[in-house]
């Protein structure tokens, strides 16, 4: 299941899975501030990954559901392969992950194949 406007439910899908894993609880706020969104912003957001099953929440605290994770996890590995490849031909750290940040969601599944064989191929 695709996210519609997948870019922005993508990336909030993201931001829960990477808070999931620093914070013991991931909290609208923390959202906000690691995107620099407003809360409304993520209110909106967070209703939508509901309607669509990605996530739940407590009233306070948001969780991924296993469709959640696997689909924030599928996006952050295009992340993690295009960054690399980004670097292993010579684009600097911070050029490399912001132009990661947007490959990641327009990328070809081909093209994502070739990036992912290509790095794959020259781990150290």
């Amino acid at each position: 299941m695709k996210i519609n406007n997948n870019r922005s439910g993508e990336d909030y899908l993201e931001t829960i899975l990477l808070l999931s894993d620093e914070l013991e609880y991931v909290h609208r706020i923390d959202i906000a501030r690691r995107m620099g969104v407003s809360q409304p912003a993520v209110q909106k957001a967070i209703k939508i990954l509901i309607d669509g099953g990605y996530i739940t929440t407590d009233g306070m605290h948001i969780y991924l559901t296993e469709e959640g994770r696997r689909y924030a996890g599928s996006v952050y590995d295009r992340h993690c392969v295009i960054r690399a490849f980004l670097r292993m031909h010579g684009v600097n750290e911070t050029d490399a992950d912001a132009d990661a940040c947007e490959m990641e969601h327009v990328i070809s599944p081909a093209t994502f194949a070739m990036m992912r064989d290509y790095v794959d191929g020259h781990k150290n």
